[in-house]
């Protein structure tokens, strides 16, 4: 008995003993220890071959499932002998043990084919037909079939735009996938990444396409070089662009045919409708989770608006939500713990990688895929109070609906403005020098934007400025929110900026990751910000102009929030009409393809946002 004993406990000490080490491993030096790697050319139904890594544990005493990623931004490095340094959605997925594999998507870097942005689902009339969600069906029944000691299990995950192509996996998916993760998943390119209610994100766009968007006549293990600004100060070289028309002239030289897809298609119209996947996410077998960042500057959209959608019309489906501090992609590759200035007060993403990711996939990939795993449908990260919460629905059932209300003065208040004053504030909008998204030197969308401190803006006389009184008591805004504005402008376009912004008391205390320079005292972080193109108010394939003078509704719905604004804190809003160079300068004077209007089309405005009984303006919002 007591030899039997000590041979238990050795073994247990063993075993925590080679759980220590290769927990010492970095991931580089513990894949080409545990893992195998090997490169195939996987057939499609049409004959076109995709480019395929396998990293397989080399570890042959159990069956392992299969994650696949599948994604247009290389599956490199090439060559059996040259290795990832990471592999898997987490270090902890990956020292449990998983068969993982990469794809190439079709037509880019070494995978055959001609690859198309958002490529359309397609109805099927015949064997060889083809779109992603086949060539995912293909690659799937590929694997199960091909890679040796696999249990039949197949689990798929990826981040933007290969979150894309795990929410295609789910059309008509193969019988073998289990769980699927579509995270920050690009869904429709006229909200996501490019585009905000018809308003184009400009150095988002031009700086992605003119790398991305380039031509790749044949399979290749490099891309094009990312564009060369000649100067690290965006709003500047923007501007000294001109007016979007000058792109190609300059720069792109009829290159990028999605740029100029974009061009001439400024509308909602079929172009853009076909690219939207939620029509097609019906009849989902596979469990999901969503995962997405609050704080997410690209792809915030595609993750409510995937969860609502898979959530609608497949009532039968395991699918869940989780919803961290994260900017685009931050729950893989960051602790999670701050995003610009701002602290968390916890490594969110160090939390979520074991005990949300690793839970999800194990269950359904390694258990007994019977039941549901110990997760709520929704695990989202309440920002401001700074902790998890677990609901039973998102949004949530308990919420009440309030009204914030514009008032005289500069009043945001849930009480509506008597009748007094003038009823309204006024700015003047000039094109030509436009409201800076951000106070930092930057040629892109920088992903701190979302939480930066919005006192530079709110000193300008071109935006309008309402916050509350000190708050006297907690409040949590849970779920959607709606920016209902009565407006007039002396020209015939406008883009309508909102932004919700918690505002800091003056005694807040310091942040430690921040410099000393940095002071929280006042610190109005943004919560959550929007813009509305004015010509889409009604609807967005019929773009209309605005009748100068006439006071007119505009509404701006905002993505969802988890916010607790604490007592103290004040709550804000800012309202714009230029927010540059994040957004494209509108000329102010409508033209019918905005994005084709010229130098002489840009022209200075007044804008008013009334607020009286009559007229109010106000945010939408529910409470907890």
């Amino acid at each position: 008995m007591k030899h039997t004993l000590r041979r238990s406990l050795l073994l247990v000490l063993l075993v925590l003993s080679g759980i220590a080490q290769a927990q010492t491993l970095s991931d580089s030096a513990y894949i080409r220890e545990n893992y195998s790697k090997t490169e195939h050319q996987v057939p499609m139904r049409d004959g076109t071959k995709l480019f395929t890594v396998v990293y397989a544990p080399k570890d042959k005493g159990q069956k392992y499932p299969i994650m696949m990623s599948r994604t247009p931004y290389s599956v490199g490095p090439y060559g059996a002998d040259k290795y990832k340094t990471s592999i898997g959605p987490s270090s902890d997925m990956l020292r449990e043990g998983y068969i993982f594999a990469y794809q190439d998507v079709r037509g880019k870097y070494m995978s055959e084919g001609e690859f198309v942005n958002m490529a359309p689902i397609k109805t099927k009339k015949g064997k060889k037909d083809f779109d992603e969600s086949t060539d995912t069906y293909d690659a799937i029944a590929w694997l199960v079939k091909n890679v040796p000691n696999n249990n039949g299990r197949v689990g798929q995950w990826g981040v933007s735009y290969p979150g894309y192509y795990t929410s295609v996996g789910l059309v008509n998916s193969h019988p073998a996938l289990k769980a699927a993760s579509p995270q920050a998943p690009v869904t429709d390119w006229f909200w996501d990444d490019f585009h905000h209610h018809g308003a184009f994100f400009l150095p988002h766009a031009f700086n992605f396409l003119a790398s991305f968007g380039q031509p790749r006549p044949q399979p290749s293990p490099t891309g094009a070089p990312r564009f060369n600004h000649g100067t690290p100060d965006g709003y500047d070289f923007f501007m000294r662009m001109g007016p979007l028309s000058n792109a190609n002239d300059l720069y792109l030289k009829n290159q990028v045919s999605f740029w100029n897809d974009i061009i001439e298609h400024p509308n909602y119209d079929s172009f853009w409708q076909a690219m939207n996947i939620r029509p097609h996410l019906r009849n989902v077998k596979p469990a999901v989770m969503v995962v997405g960042g609050w704080f997410d500057a690209e792809n915030l959209f595609g993750v409510l608006e995937t969860y609502k959608t898979i959530e609608k019309h497949n009532p039968k489906t395991y699918n869940t939500l989780v919803m961290g501090p994260w900017f685009h992609g931050g729950w893989s590759r960051s602790n999670g713990q701050t995003l610009g200035k701002v602290s968390f007060s916890q490594k969110t993403s160090e939390f979520y990688r074991p005990e949300i990711e690793a839970k999800f996939f194990r269950h359904y990939l390694k258990g007994s895929g019977k039941g549901q795993p110990a997760l709520p449908e929704a695990y989202m990260f309440n920002t401001g109070a700074n902790q998890w919460r677990e609901f039973a629905a998102w949004p949530p059932k308990n919420t009440q609906e309030r009204f914030l209300y514009f008032g005289p003065n500069g009043k945001l208040s849930f009480d509506k403005p008597a009748a007094t004053g003038t009823g309204f504030d006024e700015f003047i909008s000039d094109p030509n020098k436009p409201v800076p998204f951000s106070e930092e030197t930057t040629v892109g969308m920088t992903r701190e934007y979302m939480t930066d401190d919005q006192r530079f803006a709110g000193r300008r006389p071109d935006v309008l400025v309402y916050q509350t009184d000190v708050l006297t008591e907690d409040i949590t805004l849970a779920g959607d929110i709606l920016s209902a504005l009565n407006i007039s402008t002396t020209g015939t376009d406008a883009d309508w900026v909102v932004k919700l912004i918690d505002v800091y008391p003056d005694t807040a205390a310091q942040n430690p990751h921040n410099p000393a320079s940095v002071k929280m005292g006042g610190y109005q972080q943004m919560v959550r910000s929007e813009v509305m193109r004015g010509r889409f108010r009604n609807s967005y394939e019929k773009p209309e102009p605005f009748t100068p003078n006439q006071v007119t509704a505009v509404n701006v719905p905002l993505q969802d929030v988890l916010h607790t604004f604490k007592k103290g804190h004040r709550i804000m809003v800012q309202v714009q009409s230029t927010w540059f160079p994040l957004v494209d300068r509108n000329p102010q004077k409508y033209v019918p393809n905005i994005y084709k209007a010229t130098a002489e089309d840009f022209q200075k405005a007044t804008h008013r946002v009334y607020f009286s009984p009559a007229q109010s303006s106000y945010l939408k919002v529910k409470v907890l």
